[in-house]
């Protein structure tokens, strides 16, 4: 979001899910599609089973590299020198789009002079991909006149994540494939209703639509509306709470559907500040690691015991509806937080979630026209949506940006946090598998799902576990920095010697305990992706 705001003024997806089966090139970076977004891998493969070519940008050989045109093996954490090597062949080769860049975008020059102060070979170099290869992907993607780009987590969590995502916006934009059907850069969110979340206002310094906490007019909309004074400051970050909060002034914390002791970085940290705490309070459909912490666990309601909408990552707000009465004591999570307000002395007293979406229309712009009478009948709607007139939107930035005119970030290299050395001499990549889902809180439950994918398991180069002794299905001990935990091992080539790969679904074995508390300086997300470890063979 910060990267894209930056560059088109909105960080959103800016095309649609099914648009992807249109295009003439398709590139996917930092995204194990076929394994994380099974819906947007299936448009991938029907776009390439129609003719599409497809490049992808990953360390590992997954099934989607594997389907790939070209597959740019990448040095974990060089995004950013790759891009702009692709971005000054194209210049070299007269691919950009000359009059897209003089109509619709602005300091297109302060890139163009750092691109012309790169040596390609050297960048070929320090990302570990060959010169010839960056050619070809560029030349493809270049030539496109329909180009798609594609990427999720293994863009966005390194130190330099928000940059990362600069220079996927500078190079559609340097080719015009953007603000146009079938085209346009599409981040894939990383769990359901991140998106709803983020525009309902879940975040430290925004009020729903991105109305910015510290400019007056959009607080004093808010104030009108609520009856109350609000901050002008922001709020904390996820990590800023989980790892302290400021200057240690955090008493109390209420978590809702969140599993913090096995999703946050540095889990020994997080576990300090949740034992630390006064009072911790969660709402969860099941007990989770962080709920077992917690002085009071409220039962929520699943998805299928409320009414209410998702919005996807393609922006589009869909209704889902209760199918039987919440199980138990458990409630929803609208009426837990209207008894709760009420008793911290606000008073809210919405009838129905209708009501609710009324509000939203109401306050949040974007949603202006997203009733629930609106939506019922439907797919659901894109928006921004401004009322009840409009239809939604299926791409954005059609006639121009979001902030008027595409603004051309130059971006550097920035190096990931923390190098393999003698002493932690592997590469750890975190990441999802197709059978199970985040933290494991529902997937978990199913038998299906853990017969098929029940334990985690760790990806490494043979020859790597041929000089460790070790073999499939043998148990390492790997350790960093920050902690150890115990892992079976999977040899398989589809990671590179000296890298390996696990996932983060199951609490027997936390690697988050393993990876760092490094952090983009902008987004403040962290470094998940990249981190250095040692193995032994237990």
């Amino acid at each position: 979001m910060a990267g894209l705001a930056t560059t088109f003024g909105s960080g959103a997806m800016t095309n649609s899910i099914n648009e992807i089966e249109n295009a003439q090139v398709i590139l996917v970076s930092g995204s194990n599609t076929s394994e994380a977004h099974p819906q947007v891998a299936r448009r991938i493969f029907t776009a390439v089973d129609r003719g599409a070519r497809l490049i992808v940008i990953d360390p590992r050989r997954t099934l989607m590299a594997r389907r790939a045109d070209i597959h740019l093996a990448i040095r974990p954490g060089t995004d950013i020198p790759l891009l702009n090597a692709m971005m000054r062949i194209i210049l070299d080769e007269s691919l950009a789009d000359d009059l897209f860049i003089e109509m619709r975008t602005e300091n297109f020059y302060g890139l163009r002079d750092m691109l012309f102060r790169i040596d390609l070979a050297e960048t070929a170099a320090l990302t570990g991909v060959d010169l010839a290869s960056i050619r070809a992907a560029a030349q493809l993607y270049g030539r496109a006149q329909k180009a798609v780009i594609c990427y999720c987590l293994g863009i966005t969590q390194h130190v330099c994540g928000t940059g990362n995502v600069q220079s996927i916006a500078n190079l559609a934009m340097m080719t015009g494939n953007v603000e146009k059907e079938d085209t346009g850069v599409d981040p894939l969110r990383g769990q359901n209703n991140v998106q709803g979340a983020c525009d309902m206002g879940a975040l430290p310094n925004v009020f729903p639509s991105y109305q910015q906490v510290d400019i007056d007019d959009y607080r004093e909309k808010f104030e009108r509306a609520w009856h109350v004074s609000l901050p002008a400051q922001p709020g904390l970050t996820l990590m800023e709470m989980t790892h302290g909060g400021k200057d240690g002034q955090l008493k109390a914390m209420f978590i809702m559907g969140e599993n913090p002791m096995l999703s946050d970085p540095v889990i020994a940290r997080v576990e300090e500040t949740l034992d630390n705490l006064d009072f911790l309070m969660v709402a969860d459909i099941f007990l989770t690691e962080t709920a077992r912490r917690a002085h009071v666990v409220l039962p929520a309601a699943s998805f299928a015991e409320k009414t209410g909408t998702f919005t996807n990552s393609e922006r589009r707000v869909q209704m889902v509806r209760r199918v039987i009465p919440p199980l138990g004591q458990s409630r929803t999570d609208a009426d837990i937080i209207m008894d709760l307000s009420a008793r911290l002395g606000y008073a809210m007293d919405y009838e129905s979630p209708a009501e609710i979406m009324e509000e939203i229309s109401m306050l949040a712009p974007i949603y202006g026209g997203m009733q629930h009478d609106r939506l019922e009948n439907s797919w659901g709607m894109q928006w921004p949506c401004w009322d009840r007139s409009h239809g939604g939107t299926p791409f954005l930035h059609k006639y121009y940006f979001t902030r008027g005119k595409g603004r051309f970030i130059p971006v550097v290299h920035e190096p990931p946090a923390e190098l393999p050395d003698d002493d932690y001499p592997f590469l750890l990549i975190t990441g999802r598998i197709y059978h199970q889902y985040h933290t494991g809180t529902m997937s978990r439950q199913s038998a299906l799902l853990s017969r098929e994918a029940g334990e985690a398991l760790l990806q490494l180069h043979p020859d790597d576990g041929l000089r460790l002794g070790v073999r499939s299905g043998n148990l390492v001990r790997m350790r960093s920095r920050r902690g150890e935990v115990q892992v079976k091992v999977q040899l398989t080539d589809a990671v590179k010697a000296g890298e390996v790969y696990t996932t983060f679904h199951f609490s027997e074995m936390p690697v988050n305990r393993l990876t760092i508390s490094a952090k983009d300086h902008f987004s403040q997300c962290p470094e998940y992706k990249i981190c250095a470890v040692h193995l032994a063979k237990v």
